[in-house]
């Protein structure tokens, strides 16, 4: 390992969101470390690092771009300002960790991944959940054929979200349930089936402010394969996937907020295994992976090809929950 590859990873938090403070010890563990956070507003960006110890804050996302002594940028920034955010700061050199979802639209997933291309930089969606090892056992448990051939997939994702003034009401900044929790068992089942579905329909229940508080979803993949789950802010903290096969069923019961240790459940029959998977932080897995895939080249965990395919998915959802109608899905999406 060269003298670059030993040292710490130095990285940059453009925004301060609540998010944040789930990534600030992982971003200054061993073999990173924490330099500048940014706000629009200088007195929060101050004050956020005066709280956290974060030696430097900036007054401007700009300022913390250009500089030199940042290796990679954390964005969690509302869903609108995303795209523009990771071009301008692969632009500049910087590596990206970007929350989910990557983009509201293909269009914009194309933009960023182009953008990181050209500059040479690695970029990657904050998928915490896709690095847990019990995520990569449930599907490999699939592939290996411990419930058969699936048949069915159920999931959800919910809790009760109050209050005016957060960004997850506001339609001009990316809200509704489908885009902040409905993305998750979206993106599950097409990691486990390691497919792309063919055709989705939804139903929601729209809020005061225009976007959705609640749906419920279905989504046909290749072999009759069916994917349902609900989503949403009216009803209390619910994360869960199963899947139904042609033998038995997998549970999965803390899919997307998985702990230090975790189980899988498989029922065939009356017999009942339980298959215990210890894991570590969320958020350190996370920003190891990119850090190893910068230093290493190893590819990232999620990749953007399979964030475009995250995104068609949820925009067809959204089209078909507006419509009223089945939506194919085009090969290409």
């Amino acid at each position: 390992m060269s003298l670059a590859d030993s040292a710490p990873f130095r990285w940059g938090i453009v925004g301060t969101a609540r998010i944040v403070r789930r990534l600030v010890e992982p971003l200054r563990a061993p073999g990173h470390t924490l330099v500048a956070v940014a706000s629009r507003d200088k007195a929060r960006a101050d004050s956020f690092a005066r709280q956290w110890d974060i030696p430097r804050a900036y007054g401007d996302y700009a300022e913390l771009l250009a500089a030199p002594d940042i290796d990679a940028v954390y964005i969690p920034l509302p869903n609108t300002l995303h795209a523009e955010w990771t071009i301008k700061a692969a632009a500049a050199g910087k590596h990206v960790l970007c929350e989910k979802p990557l983009a509201l639209n293909v269009d914009d997933v194309d933009a960023m991944a182009e953008a990181a291309a050209r500059a040479g930089v690695v970029l990657a969606e904050a998928f915490m959940y896709r690095h847990h090892p019990v995520t990569l056992a449930a599907r490999q448990l699939i592939v290996d054929g411990a419930v058969g051939a699936v048949r069915l997939m159920r999931g959800a994702f919910t809790f009760t979200l109050t209050g005016d003034g957060n960004v997850r009401f506001d339609p001009m900044l990316g809200g509704g349930a489908l885009w902040d929790v409905g993305c998750y068992p979206v993106s599950w089942m097409r990691y486990v089936l390691g497919a792309e579905p063919i055709e989705v329909s939804a139903t929601a229940i729209t809020g005061p402010t225009g976007v959705d508080v609640a749906t419920a979803a279905t989504l046909r993949f290749p072999g009759d394969i069916v994917g349902q789950f609900d989503c949403g802010f009216t009803a209390p903290f619910r994360t869960e996937m199963q899947v139904i096969g042609s033998e038995g069923v997998l549970d999965v019961p803390r899919p997307f907020k998985p702990g230090p240790t975790e189980v899988i459940i498989i029922r065939r029959g009356d017999e009942v295994n339980e298959v215990p998977i210890e894991g570590s932080s969320l958020y350190q897995l996370q920003v190891d992976d990119l850090r190893r895939a910068v230093r290493e080249g190893t590819a990232a965990r999620v990749s953007a090809s399979e964030s475009r395919g995250n995104v068609a998915s949820v925009v067809a959802l959204y089209e078909a929950a507006r419509t009223g109608r089945s939506v194919p899905m085009a090969a290409d999406s």
